[in-house]
């Protein structure tokens, strides 16, 4: 059981602090409008605080000093970032997270040096990423969406070429892992692809986007 302390009772926030309470830690979810806690699921039975997070001697008496971890998820940029840089560099607690609400503002988030997640660009780029990219599937996010890695089936096309020709000029993008018959292996550039093996591959969504239609067309230069 570990202790939370979640800054900000909207959507976010209250997900966020039904769902740390139902794996049975201990959560305190502050938020200056008492309204908001009426929106809390009935049987969440954790702590809230109606206060500004920034005043004084709010996040103590949320217990920051005991905390395991901190997340500022208002709709405020500003909020946020301040919230989490006197987490870290007042109290010491290191682990700490951020939401970014407005995508202009993640230079102070890493101004900070802060840990965020950018809820709208993410979301923007998944939207993105589905509409271009139909027949390839994301199965892992890194950072907020700067890289991922993509589950691209081969196709016909490219039957018995080699995975240097299918990736050759595109950047970013690096192969991880090649299914082939239903066992996985991490491939070397020179391994033989074949029809309906699935290929993973970390990469840019602009590079995502050329492989993608390059997939489709069944051109490349054998390496």
């Amino acid at each position: 059981m570990k202790k939370y302390i979640i800054i900000g009772c909207g959507r976010v926030g209250r997900q966020l602090a039904y769902s740390l309470y139902k794996q049975g830690h201990v959560v305190t979810i502050i938020d200056p409008n008492v309204e908001a806690f009426n929106h809390l699921p009935p049987d969440f039975r954790g702590h809230t605080i109606e206060d500004d997070a920034l005043a004084e001697g709010v996040l103590q008496h949320a217990g920051i000093e005991e905390a395991d971890g901190l997340a500022a998820v208002t709709s405020s940029d500003t909020v946020n970032a301040v919230v989490g840089h006197i987490a870290r560099n007042v109290y010491g607690l290191s682990n700490v997270i951020v939401r970014n609400y407005y995508p202009d503002k993640r230079v102070m988030m890493e101004a900070f040096g802060l840990q965020y997640i950018s809820s709208t660009a993410w979301g923007s780029q998944k939207v993105e990423e589905m509409l271009f990219t139909e027949d390839i599937h994301t199965i892992f996010s890194a950072g907020n969406g700067e890289i991922e890695i993509y589950e691209v089936l081969v196709s016909p096309a490219w039957d018995e070429r080699t995975i240097q020709s299918l990736l050759d000029g595109i950047s970013p993008i690096t192969a991880v892992t090649l299914t082939h018959a239903g066992n996985a292996s991490i491939p070397a550039l020179e391994t033989t692809l074949h029809n309906n093996d699935i290929l993973t591959v970390a990469a840019s969504l602009q590079a995502i986007e050329t492989l993608h239609t390059r997939l489709k067309a069944g051109k490349g230069q054998e390496a």
